[in-house]
């Protein structure tokens, strides 16, 4: 029983593995889906994608309805993002914060190498969200850029660097592959909730974009992004290709129903054969196969 007790975490380690908990809590009360592709990832990085994608959770929660329905008015959601990112950057240069999310964050952050650069880009895209209903073509690309694109580039940081001595830069295509995944995300999202974003959020992300065009427009990134995943990573290829081809997926969905009753999902017969197909190491499949 006593040697037992010695191989338990404790002190800063125990405190550590909480907020991991905590982060993975997170993703599994938000998305089944991205829960299944986590579980996916090697040990090395699991980790690592659930503390920044819970980081990305409670701050899109802030601005995308909860905030409101606890009573806060839009100057005070914009406090508490500011707030929110405050913490997250002085977590990151001290290694620790009282907020178990941004704990998790700031020591996945400091380990893989995400700094200011890629951080103050969310939480503005996150402000967007406050102040701006209606988005044009530069509006649009700059919301990506903040809100999906660096969740990309954040986690090919961990792919690249989880584990190492210290962080490096990630090669140049794979960091241009990590953007056009994450843009394509984001856009097919748009696509399913533009009834909903309208309805209940007043939000217009495509503006005067045609859907043929945003559909191209995905398939396109999606391309790109699926040329790169073969050079990702082992431990990391199979999680990444079951993302992208659920996104496919989806984006064939959307295009076979321009008008859909309800917001267009994956059927979890598909889903589980499309993570069947990744598992077993097939290359992604193109974005209009």
């Amino acid at each position: 029983m006593s040697r037992r007790k010695t191989e338990e975490p404790t002190g800063l380690a125990l405190y550590d593995q909480t907020a991991r908990d905590a982060a993975a809590a997170v993703i599994a009360a938000y998305s089944t889906s991205f829960a299944l592709a986590c579980r996916m990832l090697g040990p090395r990085v699991r980790p690592h994608v659930r503390n920044i994608y819970a980081l990305a959770r409670v701050s899109d929660e802030i601005v995308d309805g909860p905030g409101a329905e606890a009573g806060l008015a839009p100057d005070a959601e914009r406090r508490v993002l500011d707030d929110l990112e405050t913490e997250t950057l002085a977590a990151v240069e001290r290694g620790f914060s009282a907020n178990l999310v941004v704990h998790a964050f700031a020591r996945t952050a400091r380990e893989c190498g995400i700094g200011e650069d890629l951080i103050r880009p969310f939480f503005a895209s996150m402000r967007t969200d406050i102040t701006t209903a209606t988005h044009d073509a530069a509006s649009h690309d700059a919301y990506i850029y903040g809100s999906a694109e660096v969740i990309g580039l954040m986690c090919l940081q961990t792919f690249v660097n989880a584990g190492a001595p210290a962080p490096v830069p990630a090669d140049p295509d794979l960091v241009d592959g990590a953007r056009r995944l994450g843009a394509a995300f984001q856009d097919v999202n748009f696509l399913r909730d533009l009834d909903h974003d309208a309805a209940t959020l007043g939000r217009d992300y495509l503006g005067a974009s045609s859907r043929d065009d945003v559909l191209a427009r995905i398939d396109a990134d999606l391309t790109a992004a699926a040329a790169v995943i073969p050079r990702l990573p082992p431990d990391c290829r199979r999680a990444v290709t079951a993302a992208h081809d659920l996104f496919a997926d989806l984006a064939r969905r959307l295009r076979r129903d321009p008008a859909p009753a309800t917001r267009v999902r994956v059927p979890d017969p598909v889903k589980a054969a499309l993570a069947a197909r990744a598992w077993l190491g097939f290359s992604p499949r193109g974005a209009r196969a």
